[in-house]
């Protein structure tokens, strides 16, 4: 990392703490990943502001206060698997990274998996596995999961997904009507069932079945 990343990554740290961030390891992760590597092209000078920005094919990198607290709410420890739904940016999954045994990510865009994957080897992010799919219906394969995030708002908890929890697992989730304000929910299994919690308002993009039509 350059001097000029690190400086702006200092500042950005500020800013999550200042939003809420507080457990000492996703800060550590989000310090070593910088979200610079992630955006290119018209927007690469906003890389170190708390905003979310526009990346290929139509999404978005989250802000990071929202990354932050949504990493916080997952609470992953170093034995976890962890499945990502949404690859995006590839920003997300490299800070599970730091965090996690191995993470899953999948996205319906070729073309952001193919770029979030040639960053992934670039930094040596070596327990990352990126894959092309319908992350609506998860990845069955290679269930359950200890923890499962999802980067794109569902108008309740994808049942897929939910089964694909392990008992003691928790997932977090952004969950209403596209283009409206959304709750981002924790959701905890045990023996009984499925416990839910709100953690605070976001806007996501909407989940949405099938592959995106990019090479």
């Amino acid at each position: 990392m350059s001097d000029a990343a690190a400086e702006n990554t200092m500042r950005l740290l500020f800013a999550l703490r200042t939003g809420g961030v507080r457990d000492k390891r996703v800060l550590e992760a989000m310090e070593a990943i910088d979200r610079g590597r992630f955006i290119t092209g018209l927007f690469s000078t906003r890389a170190y502001d708390d905003t979310p920005l526009p990346i290929a094919c139509g999404q978005t990198i989250s802000q990071p206060t929202v990354v932050g607290l949504m990493t916080q709410a997952l609470q992953v420890t170093p034995r976890d698997k962890v499945l990502e739904v949404g690859t995006g940016s590839g920003y997300q999954a490299a800070i599970l990274s730091k965090l996690a045994r191995r993470v899953y990510t999948v996205d319906r865009h070729a073309r952001l998996v193919r770029e979030a994957g040639q960053i992934f080897d670039a930094l040596g992010l070596a327990n990352i596995t990126a894959m092309t799919a319908d992350g609506s219906h998860g990845l069955p394969e290679q269930a359950p999961f200890d923890r499962i995030i999802v980067t794109a708002a569902a108008e309740d908890p994808p049942g897929p997904l939910l089964a694909q929890l392990k008992i003691g697992g928790i997932m977090v989730v952004p969950v209403g009507q596209a283009e409206a304000v959304q709750t981002l929910i924790r959701v905890r299994r045990d023996e009984r069932g499925f416990d839910y919690d709100e953690i605070l308002p976001v806007r996501f993009v909407p989940l949405l079945e099938g592959l995106g039509r990019d090479g």
